[in-house]
């Protein structure tokens, strides 16, 4: 708990100096004013999170949580819970679609176990288990308060290991059967909706699951009754290790002054709770893509932030943050490499 407080009241705002600064070299730049869009507002957001005017996002790390969730035994989902600890093997193998991606863009990928029901005792899968995986939401809390904590705290702890090691930008991803629908319970008792407004079809349900599925988190807001004033009574309630775990990546990349990649909804649904223990927080999230999982444009609605992908992509992972490392990266390369009118030697007539 200790070191939660510290960082969540830890956060300070971003640099609004050096963003000024950065607005009038964007509108300097040799371009028609505006020209690059949202990469302008990008790159000026940027400079305010690292405090330079030529911020060094290079080093890339993506950091995913894995876990387990009980709330699988309310056949709300379309693939056994062994596919867990198979897909956070594969990621760390390689061969999985965010393992692909990261490689692809000179990030490095680094795996958390927070509780997978079983154990994985696997060459570069970081064992920071909890409990093995969480209990069933629909009959009563996923985990006790202080679990829930502790899944934060670690997630914290990934984030300023990966500052202490040198890494200057992260994205947030996850893998965990049923968690669509621990994150559609977060996001439902957050901010007070009907379950049938957050929660889609995961991986693949058909209409009947669905149903199931939208029942199952109305009974767990019913039994849980998380308080919707407490993020962290809402994890610990009806939430998963790895969505928590996502919360604390969330706040220690704010802490330590590092742009962080939301990938699709549940990743959001982690931002959003990492939000509420300190607003803040937003200042230093980048958006990467619209999800096709049902609640990610809602969310992403209820943060205020527009994505700048849009691919149809539900796979979760951080695949979609990932991709999103590129366009970031080009954002920073515009503003430093770019001259400015007045530095090529070109006078403007206006």
């Amino acid at each position: 708990m200790e070191l939660l407080k510290k960082v969540t009241e830890g956060i300070k705002p971003t640099d609004r100096e050096m963003m000024r600064r950065a607005r009038e070299r964007v509108d300097n730049l040799t371009k028609p004013l505006g020209s690059l869009g949202a990469l302008e507002e990008m790159a000026v957001r940027l400079c305010g999170i690292t405090g330079s005017i030529t911020p060094d996002v290079g080093k890339k790390a993506v950091i995913v949580m894995a876990a387990d969730n009980g709330v699988c035994s309310e056949g709300v989902v379309s693939y056994p819970q062994q596919v867990t600890a198979l897909m956070a093997k594969a990621m760390v193998e390689g061969t999985a679609g965010v393992a692909v991606f990261a490689n692809l863009l000179g990030a490095d990928l680094r795996v958390f176990d927070l509780g997978m029901k079983e154990p994985l005792d696997y060459k570069g899968i970081i064992n920071k288990r909890i409990r093995p995986g969480t209990a069933n939401i629909a009959e009563g809390p996923a985990m006790t308060r202080d679990e829930a904590v502790r899944a934060i705290e670690t997630g914290i702890q990934a984030a300023l290991d990966a500052a202490d090691s040198g890494y200057r930008m992260i994205a947030v991803g996850e893998v965990g059967i049923g968690n669509t629908t621990t994150g559609s319970a977060v996001f439902a008792a957050l901010e007070g909706l009907n379950p049938s407004q957050t929660t889609g079809r995961g991986a693949g349900l058909d209409d009947a699951g669905l149903s199931v599925k939208i029942r199952v988190v109305e009974r767990a807001l019913e039994v849980n009754k998380p308080d919707p004033r407490d993020a962290v009574d809402v994890l610990g309630k009806v939430g998963g290790l790895d969505i928590a775990g996502m919360t604390g990546v969330f706040l220690g990349a704010a802490y330590r002054r590092i742009p962080v990649v939301m990938d699709g909804f549940i990743s959001s649904v982690a931002a959003l709770a990492a939000i509420r223990l300190n607003p803040l927080v937003a200042e230093y999230v980048f958006p990467s893509h619209l999800s096709a999982e049902k609640g990610s444009g809602l969310v992403l609605e209820r943060l205020g932030i527009k994505p700048c992908l849009d691919l149809e992509m539900r796979l979760g992972e951080g695949s979609g943050a990932v991709l999103m490392f590129g366009i970031i990266e080009a954002a920073a390369a515009a503003l430093v490499q770019m001259k400015t009118f007045e530095e090529a030697g070109i006078k403007r007539n206006i």
